[in-house]
């Protein structure tokens, strides 16, 4: 009988954490917030370079596309930290 009783109460500690598990899955809603912030952290510095970029070259004489370019690349790897910070958080 000790056997049977032990089997019982492992059998009830799997369920409850089945149980468990489906209550703390992530609905369709949170999974698509999750990944639309990952968006926005990574593309918000991309943006706000490009825009930077742009008017500091256009401050500049002639044609110049050193900075839009340089912070581009600047919030391509910002951006990228952003997600990966996010990412290693959760």
């Amino acid at each position: 009988m000790n056997n049977h009783q032990k089997l019982k109460t492992e059998v009830e500690k799997q369920i409850d954490r089945l149980q468990q598990a489906e209550k703390d899955s992530r609905t369709l809603l949170a999974q698509t917030i999750y990944l639309g912030s990952l968006g926005l952290l990574f593309i918000l510095p991309v943006i706000v370079g490009a825009y930077a970029g742009l008017w500091l070259d256009g401050l500049a004489e002639g044609y110049s596309i050193q900075w839009t370019v340089g912070l581009i690349v600047l919030g391509v790897i910002i951006g990228a930290m952003n997600v990966y910070l996010f990412i290693k958080e959760d």
